[in-house]
């Protein structure tokens, strides 16, 4: 229902702000890994580790024929037995080169270890995106460091009962961002010539998404 879902909330939330901000993130994003090439790296904190957004981020590379947004997943830890795909520690933005993106996604204080990564990263010429769910005093030092950066509202403590019950709400966190944004990622700017195959497309890949059984955790 991920597809429903993001584009009832671009629907409701049309002409606000947010809908602005996820699209001029997303542009940013795409813009820096097809011009650069580089690859993108995508790494969260030790506490939360963005793989529901690098599974979605996978999606739109293949399904808008820019393979430059399917990430690599950096991870602080990399459990025995794990994928190839799934067994890049932080090891790996020791080495980020010039061209490289590194989009950094918490949803708390990233902590000083990849404070210190982030930081070397930029130095070493990467462009550093940073998307967080924080709060402003938590995430303050990541966003200096990143060349932009969108923040969703933090999640209440106590979640109200209407909002937890009513299935439209219209309030944001972190993960409905990052729908937003992977999405949007994927359609700005479409590819010459395929205006009405994608769009044909996109709709064969919603029904897809709709009948298909929910993927299990990476």
């Amino acid at each position: 229902m991920d597809a429903v879902r993001v584009a009832l909330l671009r629907e409701v939330l049309a002409g606000t702000e947010w809908l602005r901000s996820t699209r001029r993130f997303a542009g940013t994003l795409r813009t820096s890994v097809t011009r650069h090439q580089g690859g993108l790296l995508l790494v969260g904190s030790a506490a939360y580790e963005p793989w529901h957004l690098a599974a979605h981020l996978d999606d739109e590379a293949a399904w808008s024929g820019l393979p430059e947004l399917s990430p690599t997943l950096v991870r602080h830890r990399v459990p025995p037995g794990a994928a190839p795909h799934l067994s890049v520690g932080l090891g790996r933005l020791e080495g980020v080169r010039r061209g490289e993106t590194l989009l950094v996604v918490t949803a708390d204080a990233p902590g000083e270890g990849l404070l210190e990564r982030v930081h070397d990263a930029r130095r070493g010429g990467a462009t550093v995106l940073a998307l967080d769910g924080a709060g402003d005093a938590a995430a303050a030092e990541l966003r200096s460091l990143a060349h932009d950066t969108l923040s969703a509202p933090p999640v209440p403590a106590v979640p109200s009962p209407a909002a937890a019950c009513d299935s439209t709400s219209t309030e944001l966190d972190l993960d409905t961002v990052q729908h937003l944004v992977s999405a949007a990622a994927g359609e700005n700017s479409p590819p010459p010539g395929h205006g009405r195959r994608r769009f044909r497309d996109r709709l064969a890949r919603l029904a897809d998404q709709l009948t298909a059984p929910p993927p299990p955790p990476w």
